[in-house]
């Protein structure tokens, strides 16, 4: 009996101890869902209120950046518009100065240009009466080279008749008769340019003169008594008559006498006195 009282007792106390251990499991385990709930809602209020705390402070924030923006933004355009018109004070103050030193200028260039156009028309003036007029120098007077009768004419726009060549042809001179050895003489005063045997019209001697005239002497026998390059008188002695000639070897003796005015033939019997 006993050992049977003692078993119902033992199992009494692990029933009882069953049941106490299921009661305070039940109760932590309550108290654990209870803190667990209390701490979420009341992290959630948290939240909540730190975000309309947060909401609050960027407003106030942003509302004072506007402002403060606004007011900034004022006083800049209002620099800005009180910068452009000092900057549009002052251009037109420089222009209004730049027109009057250009003004300036203008007067004081034109007042230097008159005194300098009175200047040079002083010196071209005053040049002018230093400078002496050239004068004119009148043609030379030709004078008969040789005494005789003009045998053959200048004859440039008509023909003659070539006794030796027994042709018609031009004539650039006049044939003045004269007997073999006659001195010819210059027929102005001039320069010797050249002394020379032509193959038509044999030994010769050429005389420039002043204006553009010059005058041949050919057909000669000498030319003795003058050089290249001298400078001669009228009627002095240059050489004497011959039959050099070619061309005119069958005439009688004579002097073939040319004259030239800017190396253009001329009648000489128009210019000789």
């Amino acid at each position: 009996m006993r050992r049977e009282n003692r078993k119902k007792a033992v199992i009494e106390d692990g029933l009882d101890t069953k049941k106490m251990l299921y009661i305070t499991g039940s109760v932590l385990a309550f108290a654990v869902i209870v803190f667990v709930i209390t701490f979420l809602v009341y992290s959630g209020t948290l939240s909540k209120e730190a975000q309309l705390g947060m909401l609050d402070t960027n407003s106030i924030s942003n509302i004072k950046s506007e402002e403060t923006s606004t007011d900034y933004g004022k006083t800049v355009n209002e620099m800005q518009e009180q910068s452009v018109n000092n900057t549009e004070e002052t251009t037109t103050v420089n222009d209004d100065e730049s027109s009057n030193s250009a003004e300036k200028v203008a007067i004081n260039t034109s007042i230097s240009e008159t005194k300098k156009e009175t200047t040079t028309n002083k010196n071209n003036t005053a040049v002018s009466k230093e400078e002496p007029k050239q004068e004119k120098v009148p043609d030379p007077e030709f004078k008969m080279p040789v005494s005789g009768d003009i045998m053959k004419e200048f004859a440039e726009n008509k023909l003659v008749y070539s006794t030796t060549l027994d042709v018609w042809m031009s004539h650039n001179g006049i044939d003045i008769q004269a007997d073999k050895t006659t001195v010819v003489k210059a027929s102005a005063d001039g320069t010797v340019s050249s002394i020379k045997n032509d193959p038509r019209y044999g030994l010769t001697v050429i005389i420039e003169h002043v204006n553009g005239y010059k005058t041949v002497y050919a057909n000669l026998l000498s030319t003795e008594f003058v050089t290249k390059g001298e400078k001669v008188k009228q009627g002095q002695s240059i050489g004497t008559v011959g039959d050099t000639a070619v061309f005119e070897i069958s005439d009688e003796p004579h002097l073939h006498f040319e004259l030239l005015k800017d190396n253009e033939e001329q009648d000489p019997e128009l210019y000789l006195n």
